[in-house]
């Protein structure tokens, strides 16, 4: 479990980085009378990658989903705790949810681009929030979107043909490309690469590694060498508890818990 003596040590080495761009204190999760997540606190920064491992149903996407509000989709779910955007609750009554996912956009496990063109696409979310006043100021954005997310090359001569006419990797990066047209401060990325071949992985993480810095990026995965290649920071949860949180290096080679060098040495999980 995460103790005083561990968040202390986080919190000093984290004074000289400013505050986190995401603050999660004492956060609960509840399906019904289900808990999902019991009370777990964590910062996210712009400066990392931060990565969330542990074994399947240990509540790491249902955390990671509660950083958008995409648990509000579900009518049985109930967060208790404080969640912060640059220092403001993101579930106080008066947030505007739409917006709020426009600044914490969410790439998914499968790759969903819409039924539109690639282009269409990326316009979609700038189209909606009034993000360009022209055509020229769109095709920038488009443009610059499908630049950052490393596909503009395979794509700018057929920018009218079908999303989902892309092979897996280019549609995940087209999703990505789609969460950056509209200008977000926070990406969450869940299990981005379990439907991918290793070469796709390999494109998709060295995305991530380059767009770090520019936006705080969460990543969801199973793979623990994924975890110890693209993250700085790693939290493994087990059983809807965060049983530790640090530098990715010192999680896989000198973990402060039991439960944590169990897990990563193939003990369990």
């Amino acid at each position: 479990m995460v103790t005083s003596e561990t968040l202390s040590a986080d919190t000093t080495a984290a004074q000289d980085l400013g505050e986190p761009k995401m603050r999660a204190t004492d956060v609960s999760v509840f399906y019904g009378d289900k808990k999902a997540i019991d009370n777990v606190s964590i910062d996210i920064r712009t400066e990392h990658v931060t990565a969330f491992i542990g074994p399947s149903g240990c509540g790491k996407s249902t955390f990671l989903r509660t950083l958008n509000r995409m648990n509000d989709t579900i009518s049985s779910a109930r967060v208790e705790g404080v969640i912060e955007l640059d220092g403001e609750d993101i579930y106080q009554s008066g947030m505007d949810v739409v917006q709020l996912r426009a600044r914490v956009g969410m790439v998914f496990q499968k790759p969903n681009p819409f039924p539109k063109s690639i282009y269409e696409n990326i316009a979609y979310g700038p189209r909606i929030h009034g993000l360009a006043e022209g055509k020229s100021e769109m095709d920038a954005i488009v443009e610059r979107s499908l630049k950052r997310a490393g596909l503009w090359d395979e794509v700018k001569d057929r920018l009218d043909d079908s999303g989902t006419a892309l092979s897996g990797g280019q549609q995940q990066r087209l999703c990505i490309a789609r969460a950056i047209a509209v200008d977000p401060e926070v990406i969450l990325m869940d299990e981005p690469c379990s439907a991918l071949d290793p070469i796709a992985t390999a494109k998709i993480e060295e995305l991530i590694d380059e767009l770090r810095g520019r936006y705080a990026i969460v990543i969801v995965t199973h793979s623990m060498q994924q975890a110890a290649r693209v993250s700085q920071r790693t939290a493994f949860f087990h059983l809807g508890n965060l049983v530790e949180y640090g530098h990715t290096s010192d999680i896989f080679t000198n973990p402060r818990e039991k439960r944590t060098q169990d897990y990563i040495t193939g003990r369990y999980g």
